[in-house]
C-alpha cells in the first residue's frame, strides 16, 4: 500500500464510532496513554529477519541492536513490566510459515531486562518481516489481562511483507482500543513507502517514529522511547 500522506487525524472520534481523514495530526486533542507510568507494560518487538545480517558501520545489523539492547536493558527500573517478542528468526516450510515466525520469548514481567538478553543473544536472524502479525500477537495474547497502557516498542530494518499494512490494522485497532501505544524504530530503512507505512503505524497510536542509521541513533531513540535518563554510550564490540 502506497502511503501518500503521513500525518494523521481522526476527526471524530467519540463513543466508539470514528470517522477519519489525512489532514493535520494533533496529539493534544485525544486522550490516549493517559495513565500512570507505574502502570505501563512494555513490550518489545525485535526484529530478527534475514536482512538483519546485512552489514552497517562494518558490523552487522543484528550485532549492532543487540550490543545497544545489552547496554540500554539495564538502565529499565526493575519494576518496570517488560517482555520480548521476536519475529523472522525461522524459517518455515512454506511462506505462510515463515509469515507467522513470531514468538513471545519473555512474558510481561518486572526485572527482566536479564532473561531478555539471554533470549536475544540465542535468536538468529532467518526468514522474513511479519510485522503487523507480530502487533497483533502482542495486542491479542501478549498483554492479556493487563490493565493501564501498552507500549510496544518495534524495532525494525524494513517493512512489512507478509500480512496487511500495519498502518492500515492500527487505523482499525484504534477504533475500539486506546490503550496501546507504538513506538516504531526505522533501522538503516530507505524505501519510502515502507517509511510511510511505519510512520503511520506509529502516530496513528500517538507513538514515536524514529529513522536511525547508526549506533549512537538506535541508543538515542530507544532512550527517548523507555524515557531513560541514564547515559548510555554507543559502543560497537568488536570480536577479537
Amino acid at each position: 500500500m502506497k502511503i501518500l500522506v503521513l500525518i494523521l487525524t481522526f476527526l471524530i472520534f467519540t463513543g466508539g464510532a470514528w470517522a477519519g481523514a489525512y489532514n493535520v495530526y494533533k496529539p493534544n486533542e485525544f486522550a490516549h496513554n493517559k495513565f500512570d507510568n507505574i502502570n505501563e507494560k512494555i513490550l518489545f518487538i525485535l526484529d530478527f529477519s534475514q536482512s538483519m545480517t546485512e552489514e552497517l558501520q562494518g558490523k552487522r545489523k543484528i550485532d549492532l541492536m543487540l550490543n545497544t539492547m545489552a547496554q540500554i536493558l539495564p538502565t529499565i527500573n526493575k519494576k518496570t513490566w517488560v517482555g520480548l517478542r521476536v519475529y523472522g528468526h525461522k524459517i518455515g516450510f512454506t511462506q505462510y510459515d515463515s509469515c507467522k515466525a513470531s514468538t513471545l520469548l519473555v512474558p510481561i514481567t518486572p526485572a527482566s531486562a536479564a532473561q531478555i538478553n539471554t533470549k536475544l543473544i540465542k535468536a538468529t536472524p532467518r526468514g522474513m518481516t511479519p510485522i503487523t502479525y507480530s502487533l497483533k500477537k502482542a495486542v491479542e495474547d501478549d498483554f492479556a489481562g493487563f490493565n493501564g497502557q501498552k507500549h510496544i516498542i518495534l524495532l525494525t530494518d524494513g517493512g512489512e511483507n507478509c500480512d496487511e499494512s500495519p498502518c492500515t490494522w492500527v487505523m482499525e485497532l484504534i477504533k475500539t482500543r486506546k490503550d496501546v501505544k507504538i513506538d516504531v524504530i526505522a533501522f538503516n530503512i530507505s524505501n519510502k513507502d515502507d517509511l510511510d507505512q511505519l510512520q503511520c503505524t506509529a502516530l496513528v497510536t500517538t507513538g514515536k517514529f524514529y529513522s536511525v542509521d547508526t549506533a549512537a541513533e538506535l541508543v538515542k531513540s530507544l532512550q527517548k522511547s523507555l524515557n531513560v535518563h541514564k547515559q548510555v554510550e554507543a559502543k560497537i564490540i568488536l570480536n577479537p
